[in-house]
């Protein structure tokens, strides 16, 4: 848990808005969120989807408006909404997106939001936040900047899968190639690995006239390590916070989220990301997924999240500064203290990471840079000055819980 004692003097009269978009109510980097800057005096906010969110219980927040979306409204009514909710806070209030879709929709109409001071975000160029968030406009500017990435297909119909499956290299990864849509017509339900041609026709059937995947060159889990970057970057694209570190374990295993990982200090890592934004003009929260590849020896770009990560938390440094707190100084006109990150901080999800830990056990992958001891664990959930959100995820596991190992027994039994 961060201490409130902090060297850097934040205003207090400017609240924050988690803004989220689609129905995800176990969602730990908002509750983070909200814990951060609300620690520190902030007044915090958030869009959730009932009263019995986490995020809805933290002792942190004044008032969640609830208000249930699910990514398949009118970009109009979306922003109607941000405004009403800005209307009831009734002053400037920082606005902290926690999905894809919500820093598009900020990027996007930026200045209806921004209208009359209602809001306060980091201005870009309107499209760039669609760009990163699609694995296609990824790819091309990572191609057109020399960015390392794995190879990637992008069939516009069957026969474009039929014609890849015949000439790819198995297995292959699918992803949801576009934000908004993976909430309007998913193709896949996350991150997928495709064991070969008939795996893969199999599943296109289900694509439609047009897929909205991306089929991407699967980088072996034996020869190749996780890692990622945090960082906020101002109006001129320069790094004021900017945090590595190592992914020991994800859920689902080697292809889901976050649920244990290390700050690890990369300045190789750092740099290329810097260098990367500095191209592109981005201004923001940033959350990247690299993959080295011990095979050629080079960090590949998988993904670039234009928002608050869900595991930022994991990163602090020695000014006890994280992204959201640095976000926060910056659009307020605070200097943003500079630092080095605090070294070999864990990061453990609790709901997710003990089955991850019990699959990663059974493969025996190991993470080489994982250090062999952590000088501090942050929990997603858990904190001793705020344990509603921690308790409201049990009680919301129990009925998906229960209805998984239900599935689980029926097809071991079957």
């Amino acid at each position: 848990m961060a201490s409130s004692a902090v060297p850097f003097a934040v205003d207090r009269s400017v609240p924050g808005l988690i803004v989220k978009i689609g129905d995800y109510p176990l969602h730990h980097g908002g509750v983070g969120a909200i814990r951060s800057l609300g620690r520190l005096g902030v007044p915090m906010y958030a869009v959730t989807e009932d009263r019995w969110t986490p995020a809805a219980q933290s002792r942190y927040l004044r008032r969640a408006f609830v208000w249930p979306t699910t990514g398949r409204e009118r970009p109009e009514r979306l922003v109607e909404g941000l405004l009403r909710a800005g209307r009831a806070i009734g002053r400037p209030t920082v606005l902290l997106p926690t999905d894809e879709e919500a820093a598009v929709l900020i990027g996007e109409h930026a200045d209806v939001l921004a209208g009359e001071g209602r809001f306060l975000f980091p201005r870009t160029e309107p499209g760039l936040p669609r760009r990163l968030a699609s694995k296609q406009g990824l790819y091309e500017l990572c191609v057109e900047h020399a960015v390392p990435t794995p190879e990637a297909a992008f069939p516009g119909s069957y026969a474009d899968v039929k014609a890849f499956a015949v000439s790819a290299r198995f297995p292959v990864v699918a992803k949801n190639r576009e934000a908004f849509e993976r909430r309007r017509q998913p193709a896949v339900g996350g991150t997928t690995r495709i064991a070969g041609p008939r795996e893969l026709l199999a599943l296109a059937r289900d694509w439609g006239p047009r897929p909205g995947v991306v089929l991407q060159e699967y980088l072996p889990r034996e020869s190749a390590e996780d890692w990622i970057v945090h960082a906020y970057f101002d109006a001129e694209s320069t790094p004021l916070a900017m945090f590595t570190g190592v992914k020991v374990r994800s859920w689902p295993p080697h292809a889901g989220m976050t649920a244990c990982a290390y700050a690890v200090d990369n300045k190789e890592l750092a740099g290329m990301t810097a260098r990367f934004i500095q191209r592109i003009g981005f201004s923001g929260i940033v959350d990247l997924d690299w993959r080295f590849d011990r095979r050629d020896g080079r960090y590949k770009l998988l993904d670039f999240n234009p928002r608050m990560g869900a595991q930022f938390r994991l990163f602090e440094n020695e000014a006890r500064l994280d992204v959201v707190r640095a976000q926060h100084l910056d659009l307020t006109g605070r200097p943003v203290p500079e630092a080095e990150q605090l070294a070999d901080r864990r990061f453990v999800v609790e709901n997710i990471d003990l089955p991850a830990l019990l699959a990663y056990r059974r493969s025996g992958y190991a993470t080489p840079h994982a250090p062999a001891r952590a000088s501090g664990t942050e929990l997603a959930w858990a904190a001793r000055d705020d344990m509603r959100p921690f308790f409201t995820m049990l009680a919301r596991c129990v009925g998906p819980g229960a209805t998984h190992l239900y599935r689980m027994w029926r097809a071991k039994n079957r």
